[in-house]
């Protein structure tokens, strides 16, 4: 996981700065997730890579 948080104004500024960075992004190597909340469990935001398996020998 790469970036996690309950804030949405907080996720919308941490996506804007990705792509207005000086790196580029490898989107093709991110997962968004929206975890809808519930009474009990807020909404959660969070930005994942994907890791590559490890090639079985």
């Amino acid at each position: 996981m790469v970036f996690e948080t309950q804030d949405r104004a907080e996720w919308q500024a941490y996506l804007r700065r990705l792509r207005a960075g000086p790196e580029p992004t490898d989107w093709s190597t991110t997962r968004a997730d929206t975890l809808c909340g519930r009474l009990a469990h807020p909404t959660t935001y969070r930005l994942s890579l994907f890791v590559p398996a490890r090639a079985s020998r």
